[in-house]
């Protein structure tokens, strides 16, 4: 036994010990209750009446004890079982017993049914190593000794089988091991259900899984007296596991945390452990960031520093930040919760006093606040105005209240608590994400139920009341489930049993505390409670007795009331509550001012904490704080209660249990010294009690808990019954039925089901105790048998010697008398000498008589030996016959199955083929679509183009005309000043609006820029998705040209050289050339740098830089999933290389020539590895200079932003200044607006001349000429002067209206100015964040240099070919259609050769069925052998039966018969006397039950009248006279009771012994026949045998015979047939693999037309991926568009959002300033205002979208085309890797293909061969040498092929390698003319922006001359015309509503051409 074993297994030496067994029967062995072992052993020596006299046996004593309280013992058999419903005796005695044994023999596990008991052992025990796991994987749980392991196991093996989902409930006080035993599940979980299967090899998931142990432990765990590592929260961990049964992610949920240990603890407890750790391991860095203190510094720290023996603070703080570095939580969010639990060390530091008049309290020291708003990120005076005089909301208005020195104090524990809460949630939070970021779908999960065991303390509160709650819940499950597995069990059986759902028994309880209504339960009230003002604890307990009183489980406490309040009847036992601060603890109340601060911290992470601050219990919400604590008020509806929130997280968690297929694990505390091997038994009892294990037993025993196999049953108890079962086989059910009758037992204690006899508890002890009286008695008789014989054999020899002195005494007499007569002496003398002449031939004749008898004897032992030898022979041959039977039955079938397989994957291959096909048809179809839209998208994106410019000139001139304007209007200065105050308020008003609308709108393109970039993501991921499908199919067929390079490439070695030198060559020129292109590049900057000065320009170059940064990820992406094809593939070709070495090895042995030709090889390939080494080399120089130049570019991004920087100041200066102006316009604009009204049809005109201004320059010029002419002949005809000024009029105030839009335009550049600059920050922050990224990507880019230089090859490589195809394109059109005929011939030459294929299958499959009839006649001639000997043995076995009826003896039976008879009679009259009194006993206890109710009435009412009567003596005298009358017949009863009971059981001890003494004489009896049947028996059986083993030896003899030669004969034919049959296999295998070669040929022929035609192909498919690439780019680009579009409708809604805030602040303001009604009237005017600048300047920023969008197409292309040459290229190598494989695979399949029909057909051979040898010698000599001959041929011809193959792999892998540099060179070329495209492009685009900065500047000018014209014409107007203007308002207001509303219309209209 090794060391585990001792602690799994139990020793059954020590179990099954006789001697026990006969102490336990003789003794009569009891339990009796004991104060301080809880239980103890004795004897009953007497019984007296209701007591019983009983003897312990550990002292000797002699006690009285009740009958009541003695409980049975169960027989030594069941010492140490390990499932205790096994046990006979089924109570409290015999489970401790049980437990205690098993703990102190080192046996922590213990079944009870569906429990698994573990008893903490406070030891290390070595049962939890890699190889216990492994010794209980895929194990049953029966198979097993008990173990957490094989409770884990079974759960994950029927989530498996069933696809249900399991889970493990571990529940037990503190201490007992919960979490220990959960990290054992978890362990045990990972290792077996890790994809990675060695411990080294395992995966981040499995480790991290493990790792939040550790984490959880730190800041949920503490030290309390009874455990140092006691979890203060529950936890359900949910695994969760994908279809094959690996994890693929876990979550944790936890439950009621003790925050409360965070403020303060008892003595010698811990807080949490987290806070140690950090005090103890933080180093003198993180103490100074921390403000760490020393621990008697601190308050909350109750107890100071208390260490754990063992227990290394210092290290576990190391382990723990180890921990979450492999969760994946980042530094400053370790930083952020070490923040948080020194802030919350840092509040118990805050002192208060309370003033000297007043009670209000007051900080007299903050340097703790100082230290926590540090910490926390918030302001010192707002924090301590928080805590001392809190806002309060009354009514409408909020009202500071000051604090009182209680409250402060309670308001800080509070905050510390709740904050340490949510950091904890967060943190489990955080845990879960790292633990489901598995992208693969959980089809399954084990969920492990970590939660606190039942409590009962002297005070029990509203902690104890959930926990208490929760195990009820979890008890009523276990009962539940057990009940439908006993249900399962019983209707299995075929058990008839009224069934009982043991879970309905705890539901009263349940709902005593949770039901909501009818009457409430506890829960519910205290809810109820919350919502009513004034309430305090003492109402609630109140209205808990109101509503509850009569409740069946609910009491009123025994106690004082200080001391509980009411009691409540769990299962477990009846529970005392104390209500204190119950409505407290439930409403959880918080200062919202504090937690409104702490949303507003300026620490992330505090912020994220407090960031649902609406849903806590404010002081608002409590208030008065009166001096009944608890009391407080509500408003309905704003919050939810602890209990509510528990109640449905406990809801939630039975619903989840319910769906799952529960494990029940209780943990147990031995004793609370925390001793190891010691155990306190009523600690035990009381746990067991309350973890519902004795609770599981009661419903045990309420069933059958015994249960017994029929076999069992049977072989154990049939010596109790032994003529019942008649003699023969007969069936298990029936012999046990047979058994029960004999037995005569009540059929209310038992149930025979289909496979197991069921017993009540209590009837196998009783049934062990007569086997035990019946074998005392059997060997009792057998010793007097034994004396009696010895005796009698003693006897016989004195008799014998006896007559022998009788004889030798009448010989001695008559010796005396004849001594002297001389006849005598003549006679004696005479006698001897008359046989002396004959001695001599009588000796001679015995000679020879003996040396005859001597030859005999020799003869028969040697004719012996020849039979045994040959009887030998016969058996082995036959076993060898048997054996190739069943080699060739199993070959035949895996050949059959091979078959099969191969058949099915070739129909699937061409089905893959054909399908193939069609999508190449569809995707070229889809290019032509795809080509026609991209040309329709190009004619649009022209148009919009010119739109564009149009509207950009008009812009321009506006603005010109804007200038004219503002130079008139600082004449107005002087009436502008008085409104300048009001103005400039509003404008703070309106920056500070400003402000928050840039972070919203800042934060909103984010999100946005967030969003599609994930989109973008998930369009390339999908993208990538079908290229890498592509690349697959591709990469098939190109491994099918590899396989022919490589062959080809020991010709092509040399010129391979010359290549790379050349290839060298254009590097270099390459290299140089790319030095120049970055000359360019820096010059082409250079003149970027000059023209930043300009907005536009800089916004473009800002977004083309991201647009960069974020095509570079991608590149990097890309290049790394190329990294790692590369390195597959070069796998793959390393495997291939080492392949050809073993091979050439294995052929080394034959020929010198293969030799050389090997070393030849070898050097080729190092000289080819040199080669690719030297390439690396220049790959990694080169990623060095485009590295350099990444940082150059860099830097160069830097200097621009700084610059945008600068131009932002200036902008920014600018926009003060142009505001002001604004401002001044804005009141001349109200001046000039009110001639609006009487000029509305001449404005109508002057608008649609504006527009058609802006549609067309030249139209516009010719409306302002007639303008003028119009204004003349006005200016001559002094009779229309009113027309005219109308005139005018209208078009000053277009003008003026043009002025507001320019303004508008202004404003929104300026806002688009301030837009960018914050961007330009966010940019800058990103920056620095792609900085630090940049820092990871250089070390991760050094790591993956290697793959980049592969990468760039194989691109190299596919842009080479790119341009080979283009150029083939123009060639090979022509050769597609040769290649199609081609292909058809080769399909037409594959169905040919694949139907030769078919024929040779079925020559196969015929040989295979000459075969198979061999090998079944040769089963019917062993079948007809089994045949003759079974018929022989039935004959023997009547035989037998026919002796054993004839040796009966009648006379015993019947004299038996009717001793049984009388037994019998008896037994039945105690029977109807025994019955008479269980109904009498059940009557009585009827009327006992009844009594106790009227006495829990009486006892009720006497409570109320103590209650409510004043009169209370006369009410308690009568009460009292009441209950001594009940007392005194509940006594009555009870004696009776008692008597009646006495009765039933000497009655039973009477019908029992009966039934021993009748069982004794059956037995009796039995021997007597048995012993007589033996003897009898015996000597037939002897006679019998010698004869049947004659007849048996010739009858085999002479079968064997003719069974040879019968087979010999068949064999010979058969032989004939084979050889034929073999030869023309041979032949037909000739023919065809000489055809097979042929068709080789064939094929390399067309696989090189096939070549051809698919590169010409190839080169089509590329240009019309690319075409859709181009496409999908133009799709993408339109789809940003309607982004934007969107993003501009979602900024239109935040500003009206923020205009009706804006409105809602006017109106607070308004009940506040009553006076300030004008200022309002003026802002809603202004507001107004604002609304339509904001539409308009909405408008504008789409147009400024839509202008940058079209301006970045171009780039965008560029970008999309060296994409998709990219991934063409990609797919190109996919598709040829692909090839390599399926051209592997169909090798790898045709060489096992060939290799099995070999290796079947060898076999066959063989086995023939031998079964011919073992019958003649001759033949298997020849057959053996003719089979050594073919193999040596066929080894020789497969040697011969495979080095004939290597050699052409080396030829086509030559050509390869010489065709790949070829590609490169023109892909090179290729990537030129791109560059020199992208160049000429890119001078384009700048030719037309200056074309466009010209006709600006002619625009300009334009609007100048316009302006000009309008102030001659305004200044004309003014000294003509005096107006008045206030009338007219309202419709000024529409009317540029309406212009608004134009506005937007005006850039749609198209530029007619």
């Amino acid at each position: 036994m090794s060391d585990a074993d001792k602690f799994l297994y139990v020793d059954r030496n020590l179990v099954n010990n006789p001697l026990a067994q006969a102490d336990w029967a003789s003794k009569k062995l009891v339990w009796v209750p004991s104060e301080r072992h809880g239980f103890e052993a004795g004897s009953v020596k007497e019984e007296r009446g209701d007591e019983c006299v009983v003897e312990l046996a550990d002292s000797g004593k002699k006690v009285r004890v009740n009958k009541d309280d003695i409980q049975k013992m169960n027989p030594p058999k069941f010492s140490k079982v390990e499932d205790m419903a096994e046990l006979t005796c089924l109570n409290e005695a015999s489970v401790l017993h049980n437990l205690k044994e098993r703990y102190y023999s080192g046996l922590i596990y213990t079944y009870s049914g569906l429990f698994c008991v573990v008893i903490n052992p406070y030891k290390n025990l070595p049962i939890y190593s890699e190889e216990i796991v492994d010794m209980y994987k895929g194990k049953k749980r029966h198979e097993m000794p008990p173990h957490i392991y094989a409770i884990t196991d079974t759960a994950y093996r029927s989530m498996m089988q069933d696809r249900e989902d399991q889970s493990i409930l571990c529940t037990g006080e503190s201490g007992a091991g919960k979490t220990e035993n959960t990290k054992k599940v978890i362990q045990y979980l990972a290792h077996v259900a890790s994809s990675h299967k060695t411990k080294k090899d395992q995966g981040e998931l499995e480790k991290q899984l493990l790792q939040a142990n550790p984490i959880l432990e730190a800041f949920g765990n503490a030290k309390t007296v009874k455990n140092d590592n006691s979890s203060r929260f529950g936890k359900f961990i949910r695994i969760n596991f994908d279809v094959n049964g690996y994890i693929v992610g876990a979550n944790i949920e936890t439950y009621l945390l003790e925050k409360s240990r965070a403020i303060r603890q008892a003595k010698e407890e811990r807080t949490f452990h987290i806070f140690y750790y950090m005090l103890t391991g933080a180093g003198d860095k993180l103490r100074n960031e921390l403000l760490l203190e020393n621990y008697n510094n601190y308050r909350f720290l109750s107890n100071g520093n208390v260490t754990i023996p063992g227990q290394q603070d210092k290290d576990l703080f190391t382990e723990t930040l180890e921990a979450f570095r492999i969760m994946s939580i980042p530094e400053d969010e370790q930083i952020g919760m070490l923040k948080v639990v020194a802030s919350v060390l840092q509040l118990g530091n805050m002192n208060f006093k309370k003033e000297r008049h007043t009670d209000q309290a007051s900080m007299p020291d903050n340097t703790a606040a100082q230290k926590v708003c540090h910490l926390m990120g918030m302001n010192v005076t707002d924090f301590t105005r928080a805590i001392l005089s809190p806002r309060i909301k009354v009514g409408r208005d909020y009202v500071q209240k000051a604090q009182t020195q209680e409250q402060a104090e309670f308001a800080v524990e509070a905050l510390a608590k709740a904050t340490y809460e949510r950091m904890f949630r967060w943190l489990v939070m955080r845990i879960n994400k790292a633990l489901d970021k598995t992208k693969r779908q959980g089809a399954s999960f084990i969920g492990i139920l970590d939660i606190a065991g039942f409590e009962i303390f002297e005070l029990n509160s509203f902690e104890q009341l959930c926990i208490n709650y929760t195990n009820e819940k979890l008890q009523q499950l276990f009962n539940h489930t057990m009940f439908i597995l006993e249900q399962e069990e019983y209707q299995r059986e075929g058990i008839e049993w009224s069934f009982i759902d043991f879970g309905l028994d705890l539901q009263p309880c349940i709902d005593l505390i949770e039901k909501p209504a009818n009457p409430p339960g506890v829960l519910a009230l205290l809810d109820e409670e919350c919502w009513f003002p004034k309430a305090t604890d003492k109402s609630f307990v109140e209205k808990v007795v109101m509503e509850q009183g009569s409740h069946p489980k609910f009491l009123k406490p025994k106690k004082l009331k200080d001391e509980a309040d009411f009691c409540i009847l769990h299962y477990a036992g009846k529970v005392d509550y104390k209500a204190d601060e119950w409505l407290m603890k439930n409403m959880d109340p918080l200062n919202d001012n504090v937690a409104t601060l702490l949303n507003q911290s300026t620490d992330k992470f505090v912020s994220d904490l407090w960031k649902d601050v609406d849903r806590i219990v404010g002081l608002d919400k409590v208030s008065g704080m009166s001096e009944m604590p608890g009391a407080f008020k509500t408003r309905k509806g704003m919050f939810r209660t602890v209990g509510q929130l528990y109640k449905e997280q406990l809801s939630k968690l039975m619903a989840t249990l319910r769906n799952t297929n529960p494990n029940f694990v209780r943990c147990i505390i031995p004793n609370h010294e925390k001793k190891a091997g010691k155990l306190d038994p009523h600690l035990v009892l009381d746990q067991l009690r309350c973890n519902g294990v004795l609770e599981g037993i009661r419903i045990c025993r309420q069933g059958f808990p015994n249960r017994i196999i029929f076999q069992e049953f049977r072989q154990r108890y049939e010596i109790l019954t032994p003529n019942s079962i008649p003699k023969g086989f007969m069936d298990g059910k029936q012999a046990c039925v047979l058994m029960i009758k004999s037995l005569e037992l009540d059929p209310n204690l038992y149930r025979i089901g289909q496979s197991k006899v069921f017993f009540r508890a209590g009837v196998l002890a009783h049934l062990e105790e007569e086997r035990d009286m019946k074998i005392t008695d059997i060997i009792i008789s057998f010793q007097a048998w034994c004396r009696g014989y010895v005796a009698r054999k003693a006897f016989a020899k004195r008799q014998q010697q006896l007559t022998a002195m009788k004889v030798i005494q009448r010989n001695c007499a008559a010796y005396l008398k004849l001594r002297n007569w001389q006849w005598w002496r003549l006679f004696t003398k005479v006698k001897p000498l008359l046989q002396v002449s004959r001695q001599e031939e009588e000796m001679q004749a015995k000679d020879d008589e003996l040396l005859k008898v001597k030859e005999k004897h020799l003869y028969a032992e040697q004719q012996l030996q020849e039979m045994e030898e040959k009887q030998h022979q016969l058996s082995a041959e036959k076993m060898a016959l048997q054996e190739q039977l069943q080699a060739e039955t199993e070959l035949c079938a895996e050949a059959e199955e091979m078959r099969s397989r191969l058949s099915a994957k070739k129909q699937e291959l061409e089905e893959i083929l054909h399908d193939l096909e069609a999508r190449v048809e569809e995707e070229e179809e889809r290019a032509n679509h795809l080509m026609s839209d991209k040309k329709k998208m190009q004619q649009n994106i022209i148009d919009l183009e010119q739109q564009l410019d149009e509207e950009e000139a008009a812009r321009q001139k506006l603005q010109l005309e804007k200038v004219t304007i503002e130079a008139k209007m600082k004449k107005i200065e002087e009436d502008v000043i008085i409104l300048d105050d009001q103005n400039n308020k509003l404008l703070k008003e309106k920056k500070l609006m400003e402000d928050r609308i840039s972070e919203f709108t800042t934060n909103l393109t984010e999100e946005e820029e967030k969003s599609k970039s994930l989109q973008k993501l998930k369009t390339k991921h999908e993208a990538m998705i079908t290229d890498l499908e592509d690349r697959l199919r591709r990469e098939e067929k190109q491994r099918q040209e590899l396989e022919k390079n490589r062959r080809k490439l020991e010709g092509d070695f040399t010129e391979t050289h010359d290549q790379i030198s050349e290839l060298q060559a254009q590097i270099a020129e390459l290299r140089a050339q790319l030095a120049k292109k970055e000359e360019e590049l820096q010059a082409a900057l250079a003149r970027i740098e000059e023209e930043a000065a300009q907005k536009n320009l800089a916004q473009k170059k800002i977004r083309e830089l991201e647009a960069q940064l974020s095509e570079l990820q991608e590149d990097l992406e890309l290049e790394r999933q190329a990294r790692t094809k590369a390195e597959k593939h070069r796998r793959d070709l390393g495997e291939e290389l080492e392949a050809l070495k073993s091979e050439l090895d294995d052929t080394h042995d034959f020929t010198a020539a293969q030799q050389e030709l090997r070393t030849k090889r070898e050097t080729e390939v190092a000289q080819l590895k040199k080669t690719l080494d030297e390439e690396a080399r220049t790959h990694e120089h080169q990623l060095i200079e485009i590295r350099q130049k990444h940082c150059q570019a860099f830097d160069e991004l830097n200097e621009q932003l700084e610059q945008a920087k600068r131009n932002k100041v200036s902008m920014e200066k600018a926009k003060q200044a142009i505001e002001s102006e604004r401002n001044e316009l804005s009141i001349e604009l109200q001046s000039l607006m009110q001639n609006k009204g009487e000029t509305e049809h001449r404005r109508k005109k002057a608008e649609a001349q504006v527009q058609e201004l802006q549609i067309k320059h030249s139209e516009s010029e010719r409306q302002r000429i007639e303008l003028a002419e119009r204004l003349a002949k006005v200016q001559a005809e002094l009779d229309n002067l009113s027309s005219v000024l109308t005139e005018v009029e209208g078009k000053s105030i277009k003008v003026a209206k043009d002025y507001s839009s320019v303004e508008s335009q202004l404003q929104d550049a300026q806002e688009l100015l301030q837009e960018e600059t914050r961007q330009k920050l966010s940019q800058s922050t990103r920056l620095r964040q792609l900085e630090d990224e940049q820092t990871s990507l250089r070390e991760q880019l050094e790591e993956e240099e290697e793959v980049r230089k592969n990468v760039e090859k194989q691109l190299q490589t596919a842009l080479a070919q790119m341009t080979e195809m283009k150029k083939k394109l123009e060639q090979d059109s022509s050769c597609l259609e040769s290649a199609e005929e081609g292909k058809k011939r080769l399909q037409r030459e594959l169905e040919g050769s694949n139907q030769r294929m078919e024929d040779k299958c079925a020559a196969y499959d015929k040989l295979e069925k000459t075969k198979t009839r061999l090998q079944q006649e040769l089963d019917d001639v062993l079948v007809d052998q089994d045949h003759l000997r079974q018929i022989v043995s039935n004959l023997e076995k009547k035989q037998k039966k026919f002796d054993q009826m004839l040796a009966e003896e009648k006379s015993i039976s019947s004299r038996y018969a009717e001793e049984r008879d009388r037994a019998e009679a008896e037994a039945r009259e105690k029977d109807t006397r025994a019955l008479a009194l269980a109904r009498e006993l059940d009557a009585l206890m009827d009327i006992k039950d009844e009594l106790d109710r009227n006495n829990k009435m009486l006892r009720a009412e006497k409570e109320d009248l103590l209650s409510s009567k004043d009169d209370v003596g006369k009410n308690v005298h009568e009460l009292e006279k009441s209950k001594r009358t009940m007392e005194q017949q509940l006594e009555e009863m009870k004696t009776q009771l008692e008597e009646l009971e006495d009765e039933l059981q000497a009655t039973e001890d009477a019908k029992l012994r009966l039934e021993v003494n009748m069982q004794a004489m059956k037995a009796q009896y039995e021997r007597d026949l048995t012993g007589r049947d033996e003897m009898s028996e015996e000597k037939k059986r002897a006679l019998f045998k010698q004869v049947r083993e004659m007849e048996l030896e010739l009858e085999d003899e002479r079968k064997q015979r003719s069974a040879a030669v019968a087979s010999r004969k068949k064999m010979e034919l058969d032989l004939k047939e084979l050889e034929a049959a073999i030869d023309m296999a041979n032949k037909n295998r000739d023919e065809a693999l000489k055809q097979l070669k042929k068709l080789q040929a064939q094929i390399k022929d067309m696989y090189r037309d096939l070549e051809d035609t698919r590169m010409s192909r190839e080169e089509i498919l590329a240009q019309s991926k690319e075409t859709e690439k181009k496409l999908k780019g133009l799709e993408a680009d339109t789809i940003q568009m309607q982004e934007e579009l969107a993003a501009a409708e979602r900024l239109k809604r935040q500003a009206q959002q923020e205009r009706d805030e804006l409105q809602e602040e006017i109106n607070n303001s308004a009940t506040k300033n009553a006076q300030a009604a004008d200022e309002r009237r003026r802002l809603e005017a202004r507001i107004a205002q604002l609304e339509e600048e904001l539409e308009e300047e909405q408008c504008n920023i789409e147009l400024i979208n839509d202008r940058m969008k079209k301006a970045m197409l171009q780039t965008d292309q560029m970008n999309v085309e060296l994409t998709a040459e990219r991934s063409t290229c990609q797919r190109v190598e996919g598709a040829r890797s692909q090839m390599e494989r399926q051209n592997k695979e169909l090798k790898l399949k045709l060489q096992e293909l060939e290799g099995t029909v070999k290796s079947k057909y060898k076999a066959n051979m063989a086995a023939l061969e031998a079964k011919i040898a073992q019958l003649e010698e001759q033949l298997d000599m020849e057959t053996r040498e003719r089979q050594a001959a073919t193999k040596l041929v066929r080894r020789t011809e497969k040697k011969l092929k495979e080095v004939i193959l290597q050699v052409d792999d080396e030829r086509r892998n030559t050509e390869q390698y010489k065709d790949q540099s070829d590609k490169l060179n023109s892909r090179m070329k290729q990537l030129k003319r791109q560059l020199e495209e992208a160049e000429e492009e890119a001078q384009r685009a700048n030719a037309n922006r200056r074309k466009l900065q010209r006709e600006l500047e002619d625009a300009t000018e334009s609007a100048d001359a316009m302006n000009r014209e309008v102030s001659s014409l305004k200044s004309k107007l003014r000294r003509e015309v005096p107006f008045t203007i206030r009338s007219i308002i309202p419709r000024t207001r529409l009317e540029s509503d309406e212009e608004s509303e134009a506005k937007p219309e005006t850039p749609e209209t198209p530029k007619p051409e």
